[in-house]
């Protein structure tokens, strides 16, 4: 019963979203007969942040505390960080993710791509690959390629098109589900907080390695709708050889208010990347020039598009709906020489040509909806709070592999005969979830929470020839419910201070790619699991006037049941299998002083030095099924990440200094200390880099930015890649700068 149950609500869900779209649409362009009064998108409550939508207008700050509640999702309890991305200083336009989370403790960031197209971040030990370990959302919907199959994060919004950015960590799990890292959710841009029927914004970039960009938007606000729509440029040619790129984004949104009551928002964004692949390198190479390239012929291509329809109703003072019914419709195309950095990509000595590339390509259609309601109650003369609501999600993904490709050098995706692997993975889910906040006084809050999780995963397809024979997939179904809870507590000092805790449990689904194992030398277990843990942060935060702002926490992260492949004795096949737990514990810690406010209150000026740093301690637990790995650090964790700096602002100028500091790592699970001769194994040595960044406030109208990045040139490199973008080290970029013209008119 609950198998169909949940099978007839996705087909709904399908349905729905179409005649949705097509009803919402038709009445966009009518108008209500009562009049608007601008509801924000934050509760009115007094620990409630009135006027989200320009938060930072009048200040300087790029980075504060999310309040309690924002629209119907709670945050009271959980750790959590909004950056105003108007306030943040760095190269935005490259989306520079070092200089922009520079505030939010222990973010790891793999620096391998500095076009800014694919951001990888991760914290508490986890992989940064794509940011597949957070749960990557955009104006509060899924953007990944599939969430519960393949949650990689190809799409990034350009982020000057972004207001804020809000990241949540820990207790997150139970409201957006599969993840251990936590949430990020980019916000974009949307006309409200503009005052008048028409204006138009454009910033205009250019720096080193021919890059340009152009960002230019139009929005308003006219009787009962508002508007925003914007068009993005980007290109370059990179700061290694062979690494050109280019990315061209639109996007609108509309929203009609109805009445005073109900509004509805219709938005689509639509994505085109491409960029060209300069490989890895060998050590020795890196250390001879880490520009070079030796791979001219790899590229990359996505084509990216997120409809969304978006409801809010205020169904009463004390009561709040939202329904958001989005789809990801995208395409990952991929084309390269992909042999190990050590042999080389000539021409072939009998043909006088160079060898076939090797196609990928990948379809991703997915549809959902996602519906909450959030309301005040009182137990006593205390106001409490509850939130719940559903998820309801289909995803397919097409998977074409190890096509052969061209013998050309330019990008194309002509297939000769047909591609040997052709797969098809089917994610489904259904999800129910409530929170509440209990207010025992007005100091002390209690938040516990509950979600009910559905999930089905199926793969079906070719996965090759053997002997001129398709090889057919194993016919692996799997289904399962579970039940995930968590509690939060947050403890007011006073006024502006409070502690916090909570621990969560999380789950990480079986991932596409363990759905596809050769039958010829892989099996999978037949009773393979999830992964799943959970998360537990015990930390202090707050604001002392505008002299101090600070968050520490300490925290455990424990995973269970990780996914892998060992070789059972006296077999020669692999079995793809849960082959032990590890676990993560550490200190996440921010402070940011005024100096000179604390000097002298009435300065008009201000020095603010901020310091964020994280320890980390993530292993492999004892418990391991493979003897090489048990206890062994986990692999892409450094233990040491420090981000500091000190910003200068006087009347219309700021001037900012970074540092990043990021300790050594290893780069496979078993600790490999001296590197292999493909260069895909061994330690990702320390780094440390300075950012110079200053801005300038014209008038009203026109702004100025300029930076220097990686300021002292340092040589470095986050990552060692054993497919794409690589094979091998994927070098940092050097010394580069960047100017940006700007203005509101």
């Amino acid at each position: 019963m609950q198998k169909y149950f949940c099978g007839q609500l996705l087909i709904m869900s399908k349905k729905l979203l179409v005649s949705v779209l097509v009803y919402l649409y038709s009445i966009m362009f009518s108008f209500g007969q009562n009049e608007y009064t601008h509801q924000d998108s934050i509760f009115n409550s007094a620990k409630n942040l009135p006027d989200i939508t320009i938060v930072g207008r009048n200040s300087k700050t790029d980075i504060q505390q999310l309040p309690e509640i924002v629209g119907t999702t709670i945050y009271a309890g959980k750790k959590n960080a909004l950056i105003v991305m108007n306030n943040v200083q760095g190269n935005v336009a490259n989306n520079t993710m070092r200089q922009v989370l520079s505030k939010v403790a222990g973010i790891h960031i793999w620096e391998s791509d500095p076009s800014g197209i694919q951001i990888g971040i991760a914290a508490r030990g986890l992989s940064p690959n794509r940011s597949w370990e957070f749960n990557i959302r955009q104006n509060g919907y899924d953007i990944a390629a599939d969430p519960f199959g393949y949650p990689e994060a190809y799409y990034n919004p350009q982020l000057q098109s972004v207001q804020r950015i809000e990241i949540v960590r820990g207790q997150g799990s139970l409201q957006y589900g599969p993840q251990f890292g936590g949430m990020v959710n980019y916000i974009l841009k949307n006309g409200s907080d503009i005052k008048k029927p028409f204006e138009f914004e454009t910033q205009q970039t250019i720096g080193s390695n021919q890059m340009f960009n152009s960002y230019n938007a139009v929005g308003g606000k006219f009787k009962k709708i508002h508007y925003y729509a914007f068009i993005d440029h980007r290109n370059g040619d990179g700061w290694r050889p062979n690494s050109n790129y280019f990315t061209n984004t639109g996007y609108s949104t509309i929203t009609y208010n109805i009445n005073r009551k109900l509004a509805v928002t219709a938005e689509i964004m639509m994505s085109h990347i491409r960029s060209q692949q300069p490989g890895g390198l060998t050590d020795s190479l890196f250390n001879v020039n880490p520009k070079q390239s030796l791979r001219s012929r790899n590229w990359f291509d996505i084509k990216w598009t997120t409809p969304a329809v978006i409801i809010n109703y205020n169904i009463s003072d004390k009561t709040r709906w939202n329904t958001k019914i989005f789809g990801t419709i995208g395409d990952r195309n991929s084309i390269g020489f992909m042999s190990t950095i050590n042999v080389n990509d000539s021409i072939n000595a009998s043909t006088l040509q160079y060898n076939n590339r090797t196609l990928l390509a990948d379809q991703y259609r997915n549809y959902g909806m996602e519906s909450k309601i959030l309301t005040n109650y009182k137990i006593g003369k205390l106001e409490q709070t509850i939130a719940t609501g559903i998820r309801i999600y289909s995803g397919t993904t097409r998977r074409q592999s190890n096509g052969k490709g061209s013998t050309d050098s330019d990008y194309n995706m002509n297939v000769i005969g047909e591609y040997p692997n052709d797969i098809k993975f089917h994610s489904q889910n259904f999800a129910w979830f409530t929170e509440n906040i209990f207010r025992i006084n007005k100091k002390l809050l209690i938040i516990p929470g509950i979600r009910f999780e559905w999930l089905k995963g199926s793969a079906s397809g070719r996965n090759g020839y053997s002997n001129g024979n398709p090889i057919v997939l194993q016919n692996v179904i799997r289904e399962r419910s579970f039940v995930l809870a968590g509690i939060g507590v947050e403890y007011h000092v006073n006024a502006s201070t409070e502690f916090y805790g909570n621990i969560s449990q999380a789950y990480r689904p079986i991932q596409f790619a363990n759905l596809q194992a050769p039958p010829t030398t892989d099996i999978i277990d037949e009773n393979l699991r999830d992964a799943n843990g959970y998360n537990i942060d015990l930390g202090y935060r707050g604001k002392i006037k505008d002299l101090l702002q600070f968050d520490v926490t300490g925290y455990y992260l424990k995973y269970n049941n990780r996914i892998g492949a060992i070789t059972p004795s006296g077999t020669s096949y692999r079995l793809i299998t849960n082959v032990g737990n590890s676990s993560s514990k550490g200190f996440e810690g921010f402070m940011e002083l005024n100096v000179l406010r604390f000097i002298s209150p009435a300065a008009k000026s201000e020095i603010k030095f901020f310091t964020a740093y994280s320890f980390t301690d993530a292993r492999y637990n004892e418990d391991y099924k493979d003897e090489n790995i048990k206890g062994k650090q986990i692999e892409n964790a450094p233990r040491h990440i420090v981000r500091s700096g000190v910003t200068f602002n006087y009347k219309c100028l700021t001037v900012t200094q970074q540092f990043s500091y990021v300790d050594a790592c290893y780069s496979d699970a078993g600790n490999t200390k001296l590197p292999n001769a493909n260069g895909q194994t061994g330690v990702i040595p320390s780094y440390h880099i300075f950012d110079l960044s200053a801005g300038f406030k014209i008038n009203t109208a026109f702004t100025i930015k300029s930076g220097i990045n990686n300021l002292l040139n340092e040589k470095y490199f986050t990552r060692r890649s054993s497919g794409y973008p690589g094979p091998g080290i994927l070098p940092g970029d050097g010394r580069t700068f960047f100017i940006s013209l700007g203005a509101k008119l």
